[in-house]
């Protein structure tokens, strides 16, 4: 079954020209990096435009793996540590990765 890493952004402190900072390092440092994870499929990028409850989410990226063993060896690599050391700099205490899985689905009646 395919596996999917989920990585949700806070909106950092400092208004519009930090947001604009963040996501100008993110696609200029981190995603290149990202991009040479072992075994990682794919990605999809998303702004979030309203925040109808909880955190102030401004983004949340979807990596797709062949299956857990393969997100599990990409989270051990050394092309994952250097993202993650990058994404640190840029993005600390914003952050939230999770391993997400889709539910089988709900009748509707």
């Amino acid at each position: 079954m395919a596996a999917t890493l989920l990585a949700l952004y806070k909106r950092p402190e400092g208004g519009d020209e930090a947001l604009a900072t963040f996501w100008r390092r993110y696609s200029d440092e981190h995603m290149p990096l990202i991009e040479k994870v072992p075994g990682l499929r794919g990605t999809k990028m998303w702004t979030i435009g309203v925040n109808y409850a909880g955190e102030d989410f401004v983004g949340m990226c979807e990596m797709y793996f062949d299956d857990e063993a393969a997100l599990d060896a990409a989270m051990a690599s050394d092309e994952m540590r250097a993202a993650g050391r990058v994404l640190r700099e840029i993005a600390f205490g914003l952050l939230t990765l999770v391993a997400i899985e889709e539910l089988p689905s709900a009748p509707h009646g």
